[in-house]
């Protein structure tokens, strides 16, 4: 587009020789800062470390709670085996028990375990009687058992006891009434805790050092599963300091699959940037090519003092603002491109390029349809000057109407559709391919530079559209169709 039209149409970036913001000021300085103030790190942790937390606060909870059950299940077996055996002696008790003349209990048979028979030996029985003495074993020598006949015992009670002053005991007893006597004896059976109490603080120690030696090789477990785990980052880190340092730019190492998306991510980053870096190169080489030969003019005229030499320096020096506003304007666009996907409404750019372009061409008719709510993946700027440039080509070269119809193809998901119609004498398809190129002009009798068309193929293709010509069915002239990516 002309340096009029683009003055007419709004634009909200800066000036190629306009003084940069004061931020951009700010910002130039602090790069230009001395080295030696240190740019601090950030980070969120690391990734080891939260692993082994989780699997050490795991291990360690299901550990205490695994080792509590086991104990208490343990413990619960060991005692009731141990009650199991005062239940049989006292069972066993009851079964010798008869009454005699003087209404006095005695065993119709001995006991079988000696240790009743063994002062203190830890095992002890009791037959007590109201209105009667204690019946005791032997082997509780001069002590009794307390045994609180206020109640009555039909079913087997056991207890614990700490009757004897440094020997806790396990009492079984239970209360009876005999045949061929009205008397309610209490038939009571203590052994002491000391083998039970002895076994658990074995089973227990056992316990303890089993599950530390289970926690210790879990822990390693972990500490080996998270540095094998983590090995192919390690991989990554290597790989990309290795192309840092090599020039290779890509990573190929193999790698898991939870890992391979990230380091393809990082080859796709490497490759836009690859892309960036050489669309650069091109930008610059074309730039320098095309200013080489208004320069070579400007300079052959100043050597040979030419009388034109004015005249030559002002249309030669428009040439190179025209090339050098060609190629920011590419330059923009792949910067834009690189921030991220924009949303821009088709209908509202179109609507002001109009509206700037019915300045210029006042006798063309202009008309807008389609679809107002098409929105393309394009800054506003970019689709500006895009539309700027067939507009006006189609009111300049045009016969005084134009016709422009957003998302002329509403069924393609993808791209966005604009056809730009006029009603002139349209381009011959032979030359349909070459009017694109820089400086290409067909119709020489009206002003222009002939890098509208260049722009608009450059910065559609940066943002991965197309664009075609072809002859209007309705107005009988040019047909420019500009497919946009939509806006997701």
């Amino acid at each position: 587009m002309d340096s009029a039209t683009a003055s007419t149409i709004p634009q909200t970036s800066r000036a190629p020789d306009a003084p940069p913001p004061a931020d951009s000021v700010a910002g130039d300085a602090a790069v230009g800062a001395p080295a030696a103030v240190a740019v601090r790190k950030r980070h969120t942790g690391s990734l080891a470390r939260r692993m082994m937390l989780i699997a050490a606060g795991w291990i360690t909870i299901l550990l205490l709670g695994g080792g509590f059950a086991l104990d208490r299940t343990l413990t619960d077996m060991v005692e009731k085996n141990f009650d199991d055996q005062l239940d049989y002696l006292l069972t066993a008790m009851m079964a010798s028990t008869e009454i005699d003349n003087l209404g006095e209990v005695y065993f119709s048979r001995p006991l079988g375990d000696q240790r009743f028979m063994e002062p203190n030996s830890g095992l002890y029985w009791q037959i007590s009687g109201e209105g009667h003495e204690a019946y005791p074993s032997r082997s509780l020598w001069d002590r009794t058992l307390k045994v609180d006949t206020s109640y009555t015992d039909t079913d087997i009670h056991i207890y614990n006891s700490d009757q004897f002053k440094g020997e806790p005991l396990r009492i079984a007893e239970r209360s009876v009434v005999l045949p061929g006597s009205k008397t309610k004896w209490w038939f009571a059976v203590a052994a002491s805790r000391g083998e039970v109490d002895a076994q658990l603080a074995k089973i227990r120690s056992i316990l303890i050092w089993s599950f530390v030696i289970l926690g210790l090789g879990l822990f390693m477990m972990a500490t080996m599963q998270i540095w094998y785990g983590l090995s192919p980052l390690r991989r990554v880190r290597l790989a990309i300091q290795h192309m840092r340092t090599t020039g290779t730019n890509r990573v190929t190492d193999p790698l898991p699959l939870e890992v391979q998306p990230l380091v393809d991510e990082l080859n796709a980053l490497l490759a836009h940037s690859e892309k960036q870096a050489e669309e650069a190169r091109t930008h610059a080489g074309n730039l320098a090519h095309a200013l080489k030969t208004p320069l070579t003019v400007i300079n052959n005229a100043a050597t040979a003092k030419a009388p034109d030499l004015a005249d030559t320096v002002i249309r030669e020096s428009g040439t190179m603002r025209r090339h050098v506003d060609h190629h920011l304007a590419r330059a923009r666009a792949v910067g834009r491109r690189a921030v991220g996907h924009a949303h821009t409404p088709v209908c509202e750019s179109a609507a002001a390029v109009q509206r700037a372009v019915e300045r210029l061409y006042p006798d063309v008719r202009f008309d807008l349809a389609g679809n107002r709510a098409a929105t393309v993946a394009i800054e506003r700027q970019d689709l500006d000057e895009l539309l700027g440039n067939l507009v006006e080509n189609a009111a300049k070269y045009g016969g005084g109407s134009v016709f422009v119809t957003v998302d002329a193809e509403p069924a393609d998901k993808k791209l966005c559709t604009i056809w730009v119609e006029d009603d002139g004498a349209g381009i011959p398809e032979a030359d349909r391919s070459r009017i694109f190129d820089r400086g290409a002009r067909l119709d020489t009798d009206k002003p222009g530079t002939g890098l509208g068309l260049a722009i608009v193929r450059d910065v559609v293709a940066i943002y991965g559209g197309k664009v075609t010509l072809g002859e209007s069915a309705d107005l009988g002239g040019l047909l420019v169709q500009l497919a946009l990516p939509r806006a997701s």
